[in-house]
């Protein structure tokens, strides 16, 4: 085998995506928030939840295993690592992720009470989502999970900020930094949401600021990790604590951030947005493709942008098209 046999390993919670829509009523109903992530304590209760909605999608999910498949719907090789149990819900992940062409070698583990992690993903008729999550075993990821070749054989290692929230999973992450910087792999790190970065402010900072880490944001969390709401500052800051960051903006496109000097991309703009999930996911997965490629940074923003907007104009994140077909066609490879 070559040495650099994958274009991204991406490390994170294994989620079965329950895909279901509502309307804001649901929502207030059950207490969610709108446009984020909702812990919800049992998988009886998710159950429940999903019994008042129509039928939808359940597919393998989470967000850095979305952008594996993205990557892999480009036409590259990607890994996941990630903790699934050995139950229904495991077998489904398991089978759905390797489905797409992603590599997946995680052991299933066996612990009574300890399901495989689900998300309710609930979309209004704007477009939103809304996730109410059952975290199961998916946040026990730790260190002996972390397959070392894996690792050692990817040009970009991809971390889900989610996982934060325990500390054998940030352990992982540890690992899997000392890893790839031991053999010269890029590491690129999603903060995942804005409740996720008010918890571990500190913490992400000191990652970012390590200065290798590429880092992945949408505007509302870049605001949320320098608690301002000014976005030229929050901008600034990210500027001069990493040589590299992405920061999406919706409807406004993206910039990047390369040493300080930011370069716009443009949103690709869509006719009707019918589900957001994975937009961000997605977006991950064609710049970190177009970098693993050698790209430019605009180029690989363009494919970023195409990513996001394609997935966007359909139900689920997964692309029902092949990203890398419709690409060529495009004009963008």
């Amino acid at each position: 085998m070559s040495e650099q046999e994958y274009d991204v390993v991406a490390i994170g919670n294994a989620i079965v995506d329950i895909i279901r829509r509502c309307d804001d009523s649901f929502l207030v109903a059950v207490g969610a928030h709108k446009g984020h992530m909702n812990l919800v304590n049992s998988s009886a209760e998710l159950a429940d939840q999903c019994k008042r909605l129509p039928s939808g999608l359940d597919v393998a999910g989470g967000s850095a295993a979305n952008t594996a498949v993205g990557i892999a719907s480009f036409g590259g090789k990607a890994a996941f690592i990630g903790k699934v149990a050995d139950d229904q819900y495991g077998r489904i992940f398991r089978h759905d992720i390797t489905g797409t062409g992603v590599v997946f070698k995680s052991i299933s583990t066996i612990i009574p009470g300890k399901e495989t992690s689900r998300s309710l993903v609930l979309v209004t008729p704007d477009g939103h989502r809304t996730m109410n999550t059952y975290l199961g075993c998916s946040t026990e990821l730790d260190g002996a999970l972390i397959d070392a070749d894996l690792v050692r054989k990817a040009q970009f290692v991809y971390l889900e900020g989610y996982l934060f929230d325990r500390p054998d999973a940030k352990a992982a992450f540890r690992r899997a930094v000392e890893i790839a910087k031991a053999n010269r792999r890029r590491v690129a790190l999603s903060l995942s949401d804005s409740f996720c970065v008010d918890r571990h402010r500190i913490e992400l900072l000191k990652l970012i600021r390590s200065g290798s880490v590429i880092v992945f944001a949408n505007e509302c969390e870049l605001k949320s990790l320098y608690q301002t709401n000014a976005f030229p500052e929050a901008l600034r800051k990210i500027g001069h604590d990493t040589p590299l960051a992405v920061v999406t903006r919706s409807d406004k496109g993206s910039i990047i951030v390369n040493r300080g000097k930011n370069l716009p991309i443009a949103p690709q703009h869509v006719s009707k947005v019918v589900d957001a999930t994975g937009a961000g996911d997605l977006y991950a997965s064609g710049l970190l493709f177009g970098l693993a490629r050698g790209f430019s940074f605009e180029m690989a923003g363009r494919l970023a942008s195409f990513a996001a907007s394609e997935t966007i104009t359909q139900f689920g994140a997964r692309p029902e098209v092949r990203l890398g077909h419709l690409a060529q066609i495009r004009g963008l490879l």
